[in-house]
């Protein structure tokens, strides 16, 4: 196939790739045209998320550390515990729910809260937890802080030992969650807030960005 047949046979997906670009670009330079609190939010919202992620991962790895008796490597338990989180929960945030709704393919404000309250609750509040325990296990194996199960009783054992993490964490995964809601909210808003600008400047993208 030559190239310009090429070209003519993905015309109809390179203008769906081009109407898209534009969209999201006049979306962007609205944006830049809001208030600076309402940029910031928009900007920088998921570190607060993030960071609470990171503090979850923190306080779950000291409650393991607790319970199984750990006193070395603290540095090199709380480090991973605290980065790895707070990654983790802005790239989510920023790929699953922040990207598609300022790109136009979330419009559903239900849908956008839900999914933030999800992003809070699992990867802000579950993962840090879910991830201290296996560092915390490898730590007490190596040093012999606690005494070790079988492999018949492990699972029962790790299970008593997770249990009254997560209960103290509770209160934790609840605030993620809903801090994961408020934002969500806020982006929304803010997404909507960029729709009626546009809407109300009743333009072409090409005039916009003139």
């Amino acid at each position: 196939m030559a190239g310009r047949e090429f070209l003519e046979a993905d015309s109809p997906q390179q203008m769906l790739i081009l109407e898209r670009f534009k969209h999201m670009e006049l979306i962007q330079k609205t944006l830049s045209e809001l208030p600076e609190a309402d940029q910031n939010l928009c900007n920088h919202g998921s570190y607060f998320l993030a960071a609470n992620s990171g503090l979850c991962g923190l306080a779950a790895n000291n409650f393991f550390r607790k319970i199984l008796h750990v006193r070395r490597a603290s540095i090199v338990s709380a480090l991973p515990m605290a980065v790895i989180p707070f990654i983790s929960t802005t790239v989510v945030y920023e790929v699953f729910l922040r990207h598609p709704l300022f790109s136009g393919e979330i419009n559903c404000e239900v849908c956008a809260v839900v999914r933030g309250g999800l992003i809070g609750a699992v990867v802000g509040g579950f993962y840090p937890i879910l991830m201290a325990l296996p560092v915390n296990a490898s730590l007490a194996a190596r040093y012999s802080s606690s005494p070790l199960p079988g492999k018949e009783n492990l699972v029962r054992f790790w299970l008593t030992v997770a249990q009254p993490v997560f209960r103290k964490m509770s209160l934790g995964i609840v605030v993620q969650a809903l801090t994961g809601l408020y934002l969500a909210a806020k982006h929304h808003g803010i997404y909507f807030k960029v729709l009626e600008r546009i809407s109300t400047a009743g333009r072409d993208p090409e005039e916009l960005q003139a």
